[in-house]
């Protein structure tokens, strides 16, 4: 029997509670294996962040940082019924199985008529149907292939040919063999393969969660040829096409920026009769943890015509029964950076509420007066809680030493929003898709209201910014100082769009799935009209605005939505353009290792606004190419016309390729690219 007692304020902290709750929650039985503890693991982004005009997958890889996690001779994130000879993905060993997502929610395994789930990701993955195949046979469910016509791989334009690269195993090996050398082409064929490779372990996340759930339901994996919202929404519009009955989005990005991802009442989120959901981001409220910050809520998840999903920390008990779950988000700072992940969510700028939205019981506490909240609804997302998925990229190997000698599978545990989010496309299947409603997310408020006891009420924990740093001492795991409520504090007044409560809140929406009931529309909600869309700031709002230290938090000073427009876009009220370097800051960064504060620049605003500059530097960090923030942002107050600034700091600045970006509350980011040396 475990003993279970509370732990004194010092050590109530995410990493403490989770170790605390697994062991009082799960309490297994002597011959059986505990988890480790998170502290024993860290995550990392599966893709890079999102270059200007794109998007970014929403995966992230737990990586083991001990000695016996990296043995993995230990369940991950569930217990395990007895220790196994060998590490073994049946046994728990590399995270959630599929009986765990069907034991945790309440789920039956096979829709009632015929469902197709479309998964719309990037690049070709040249062994997806041969992964899910390997993935079935591990956990004995039902073959998925294009023989049987169940699994189907399709590019952008709903065809079987030609898929994106690399369409094959020569033309992957031609783009590694310039990467490896030094010539022309080198930084961007590096920049390719690593993001294709990404893209390989987001597919393989969406299409075996989507099978594990829901496995009667047929697979239609779309592949976008870039990461480019173009690409994206034409891949969108595909899958739709198809027809799907439910399509899962695992990517998201800035809303509206530089002109792109400005999608209307006729974009091809707005179909009817198909359920779209949308991941809601891995860097917390507005996006606090990415770097440089850039406050953002995640588009497409911020359209009021998809279902946004969120991210939690799913607890299991000792028979795989739910157990409790809380806003996913294990950030902070460290070594004066932003660490770590967590649930996204915010306040769209660009969308209006829906009416449905506005009119949970509790939206005058939520902070977004009448604009958009994300999300609608949650699931399981936390790395620590994450899947145990099947991959042959070089991303997903895993590594483990067995009496003496050092073995290779291609098992790794994923999660991210890009977990939540096949997972609930996959619920709205099992429950036999959007039955004739045209926005199906509305049926989730519909009927959390009208059945509380329908979804799981997720009660507790923030997403919002921890900015203490990470406390480390040897008699205590490494934990953040900062308590939920704290980290609302700091983000978001206080408001619930970043902190959970019962009811609705911003981080896991009305909650979490608990059986089908919340997923199926009632008789009368499903012959309304299309008027849940409110263009304006009317019905249930009037809630109090985020704090302005985030462009994105929406408020009394936006420019409303047109009213009596369905979907109506609120278009950004501020516009920045040619951005350029002063003539004073091209001569001083041509000398050797010039200052922060010699970077100097003008650049004209439609519009009086509040602007955040920030400096990034391309770097490659173990293998991977990613922007890396290169000062502290700095906040302007812009006049309408033409403005100069310049940052601040004595920091000498190293020879390499940087990039200046300008981003406007309630408005559009602008970046140039430049290099010193």
């Amino acid at each position: 029997m475990t003993t279970c007692t509370r732990p004194t304020a010092v050590l109530a902290t995410a990493a403490a509670l989770a170790v605390l709750v697994l062991a009082c929650m799960q309490a297994p039985a002597a011959s059986a294996l505990s988890p480790l503890p998170p502290s024993s693991y860290s995550t990392r982004a599966v893709c890079p962040p999102p270059a200007p005009g794109h998007a970014s997958c929403l995966a992230q890889a737990l990586v083991a940082q001990t000695a016996q996690a990296r043995a993995y001779d230990h369940p991950v994130g569930v217990s395990s019924a007895a220790p196994s000879a060998a590490p073994s993905p049946a046994a728990g060993d590399f995270g959630l199985r599929p009986s765990d997502l069907h034991s945790a929610y309440q789920l039956p395994t096979n829709a009632s008529g015929a469902q197709t789930i479309a998964l719309v990701d990037v690049y070709n993955d040249l062994s997806a149907e041969e992964d899910l195949g390997t993935y079935d046979t591990e956990f004995g469910l039902p073959a998925c292939t294009t023989a049987n016509g169940c699994f189907a791989k399709l590019n952008q334009n709903g065809e079987a040919t030609p898929l994106p690269f690399p369409e094959t195993q020569t033309s992957l090996s031609n783009e590694q063999a310039v990467c490896a050398g030094s010539g022309a082409g080198h930084v961007a064929a590096c920049e390719l393969v690593e993001e294709a490779e990404g893209w390989s372990v987001e597919i393989s996340l969406d299409i075996e969660t989507a099978h594990a759930t829901c496995q009667s339901c047929h697979i239609a994996l779309v592949e976008a040829n870039s990461s480019h919202y173009a690409d994206l929404e034409a891949a969108e519009g595909a899958a739709e096409r198809l027809p799907a009955n439910e399509v899962s989005n695992s990517w998201g990005g800035p809303e509206c920026e530089e002109g792109l991802g400005c999608i209307g009442a006729s974009s091809v989120f707005t179909d009817p009769r198909v359920v779209i959901t949308a991941s809601a981001g891995d860097d917390g409220f507005d996006n606090w943890l990415e770097e440089p910050q850039t406050p953002y809520a995640n588009f497409p998840a911020s359209s009021p015509h998809v279902v946004a999903v969120g991210g939690t920390r799913l607890y299991l008990g000792t028979h795989g029964e739910w157990a409790g779950e809380t806003v996913w988000n294990d950030g902070g700072e460290s070594e004066g950076l932003k660490d770590g992940h967590g649930a996204g969510g915010g306040c769209s700028v660009q969308f209006a509420a829906p009416t449905w939205q506005q009119s949970v019981s509790d939206w005058s506490s939520v902070g977004c007066a009448g604009k958009r909240a994300v999300a609608d609804v949650s699931a399981d997302a936390d790395p620590y809680t994450g899947l145990a998925v099947y991959d042959t990229s070089p991303e997903c190997e895993t590594s483990y030493t067995e009496g003496g000698k050092k073995h290779t599978v291609h098992w790794c545990t994923i999660g991210g929003t890009s977990l939540a989010s096949p997972l609930v496309a996959s619920v709205f299947a099992l429950a036999g898709g959007a039955q004739g409603v045209e926005f199906p997310a509305r049926t989730l408020y519909q009927n959390a209201a009208k059945s509380p006891g329908s979804l799981h009420d997720v009660r507790e924990g923030s997403n919002g910014a921890c900015l203490s740093p990470f406390v480390e001492a040897e008699e205590e795991e490494p934990h953040t100082a900062c308590e939920p409520a704290q980290e609302a504090a700091t983000s978001c007044s206080s408001h619930l769009v970043c902190l959970a409560a019962p009811g609705y809140d911003g981080p896991t929406g009305v909650g979490t799935p608990d059986g089908l009931t919340a997923f199926q529309p009632s008789a009368e909600g499903s012959e309304e009209d299309s008027s849940g869309i409110s263009g304006g700031s009317g019905g249930g709002g009037g809630g109090e605005a985020p704090p302005s230290s985030g462009p994105t938090a929406g408020g009394a000073g936006a420019s409303p939505a047109t009213t009596g427009s369905p979907g109506a876009l609120v278009a950004p009220s501020v516009q920045i353009s040619a951005l350029q370097l002063t003539l004073r800051a091209l001569v001083a960064l041509n000398t050797s290792r010039p200052k922060v504060a010699q970077v100097g620049f003008t650049f004209l605003s439609s519009a009086a606004a509040r602007v955040l500059a920030s400096l990034q530097r391309k770097v490659v960090k173990r293998g991977r190419t990613h922007w890396a923030a290169a000062a502290h942002a700095l906040a302007l107050a812009a006049s309408s016309g033409r403005n100069s600034g310049r940052l601040a700091g004595r920091r000498s600045l190293a020879v390499g390729t940087y990039r200046l970006t300008l981003t406007p509350a309630h408005g559009a980011a602008r970046s140039i690219v430049f290099r010193i040396g």
